[in-house]
């Protein structure tokens, strides 16, 4: 077995937190959405000076481009760094699906980035490697733990993309 299998396949103990995540998330979608969109509010009403952490841990804003529409569509992310660069996770707290504003960043392959009061474009790459994807699902994990849960409740292997300030 490759290190590579053996960080994607590894037993992964579920977490409280992660469980009751992933519960709101496919269980309770009205409240979910509604703490959500409640949460971007007060972030964007205040500048990103105002809930700029989830359940301890920091978040940021993401607004990309509705592959639809067109129109700018945010949400609220948890915030994991890689050096310069941003990860994010198409997790949807564990569902059977991907969240739409991961099918909008994809289709984009751009969007803006709010953390705090500082606000920059970035570029989206969305990591197809197995090697690549496995040394930064650790990354992701050690940000924000749950993901692991989410992996582990999940029946699609979770994206990963990395957002890079642009020039």
């Amino acid at each position: 077995m490759s290190e590579v299998d053996m960080v994607e396949n590894h037993p992964t103990e579920i977490s409280l937190s992660g469980r009751l995540a992933n519960f709101g998330s496919t269980r309770l979608t009205g409240v979910s959405k509604l703490s959500g969109r409640v949460h971007q509010y007060v972030y964007q009403r205040f500048g990103g000076t105002r809930f700029g952490k989830w359940m301890g841990k920091p978040v940021f804003e993401l607004t990309v481009p509705g592959r639809k529409t067109g129109e700018p569509r945010s949400v609220i992310l948890m915030l994991v760094r890689d050096g310069d660069d941003l990860l994010v996770c198409g997790s949807f707290g564990g569902r059977p699906t991907a969240p739409a504003w991961w099918h909008n960043l994809v289709a984009a392959g751009n969007g803006t980035v709010r953390i705090g009061r500082d606000t920059f474009p970035v570029t989206a790459r969305v990591i197809t490697d197995p090697a690549e994807h496995a040394t930064h699902w650790r990354t992701l994990v050690a940000g924000y733990p749950d993901f692991d849960t989410y992996q582990a409740l999940s029946p699609r292997k979770l994206p990963i993309a990395v957002l890079s300030r642009a020039a």
